[in-house]
C-alpha cells in the first residue's frame, strides 16, 4: 500500500468512526400505546428487518427484483405508507429508531394492507454501512430530518459530505438522493453539502432547490406550515454513473 493509499485509508476509517460516534438523533423512547405494542408483537415477523453485519438481499426479501426506494427516519410511517400504497410496482424500505414510531407504520400499514414495505429499528447509518448492498437503491429519501439548529449542534446533522459518500456507495447509477426540510439554514446547508459532493448532479433546473414532486405525500404538519407562510425546500440530487 502506498503513502497515498494508507492515508485515503485512514481518512475514510476517520470518517466512519465519525459517523458512529456524532449520532444524529437523540434516542427518545416514549411510551408505547397498546396498539403500537400490539402492531410490534403481531406485524414484526412480516414487516420487520434486522440489522445484520452482511448485506441483505434485497430482492430475496421482496421476491422480486423492483425498484427499492429507502426511508431515513420515517417518524410515525403515514407519509411512507401512504408512498408504498400509491406506488405498488416499487419495493420501500424504511429506518427509524423510535420503536413508538416503526409500531405505529406497522399498524398503519396493515389497515391500509400495504404489502411492499419492510422496516428497520436501528440506526441508519450502521445500517447503510453494513446492511444495505452498495449499488443496490433506486432512491434514498430524508424528510424533515433533525434540523439541529443551533451552531454548536451543526455537527450532527446527518446530512455531511462523509455520509453522502455512503449512500453514493448504495445507490445505483442514477439513482436518487431527495432531501425535504422546513428549516431554511439547513436546507442550506443540505445544498452546499451536495454542491461540494463529488459523483452527485442537481436535479434541480437552477441548480438550487426542486418543487416538491407528487410522490412525496403533503404532510399536517407542512400544510399548517404553509397557512403560518413557512417555507419547505426539496432538494433532489442524481447519482452520476
Amino acid at each position: 500500500m502506498t503513502d497515498g493509499t494508507e492515508q485515503q485509508g485512514e481518512q475514510a476509517e476517520n470518517n466512519n468512526t465519525y459517523m458512529r460516534k456524532i449520532r444524529s438523533f437523540v434516542l427518545r423512547e416514549g411510551r408505547l400505546t397498546k396498539g403500537q405494542q400490539h402492531a410490534l408483537d403481531t406485524y414484526w415477523q412480516d414487516y420487520g428487518l434486522t440489522y445484520q453485519a452482511n448485506p441483505l438481499a434485497l430482492d430475496s426479501v421482496f421476491g422480486r427484483s423492483n425498484e427499492k426506494v429507502l426511508e431515513i427516519g420515517f417518524g410515525m410511517g403515514k407519509s411512507l405508507v401512504e408512498m408504498a400504497k400509491a406506488a405498488p410496482e416499487k419495493d420501500f424500505i424504511g429506518i427509524e429508531v423510535h420503536r413508538p414510531g416503526v409500531g405505529a407504520c406497522l399498524s398503519d400499514a396493515v389497515n391500509q394492507q400495504v404489502k411492499n414495505l419492510k422496516v428497520f429499528e436501528h440506526d441508519a447509518v450502521e445500517i447503510l454501512e453494513h446492511t444495505i448492498a452498495d449499488n443496490s437503491l433506486d432512491t434514498v429519501q430524508l424528510f424533515f430530518p433533525d434540523p439541529w439548529h443551533k451552531k454548536r449542534h451543526h455537527k450532527r446533522r446527518i446530512v455531511q459530505a462523509e455520509f453522502v459518500q455512503l449512500l453514493r456507495r448504495k445507490l445505483k447509477p442514477g439513482g436518487v438522493f431527495h432531501m425535504a426540510t422546513d428549516w431554511e439554514n439547513y436546507a442550506e446547508h443540505m445544498l452546499e453539502v451536495m454542491q461540494g459532493a463529488s459523483g452527485f448532479a442537481n436535479m434541480s433546473a437552477d441548480n438550487s432547490y426542486v418543487a416538491r414532486p407528487e410522490h412525496r405525500p403533503l404532510t399536517k404538519f407542512e400544510q399548517r406550515g404553509q397557512r403560518l407562510g413557512h417555507g419547505v425546500w426539496d432538494l433532489m440530487f442524481k447519482k452520476e454513473s
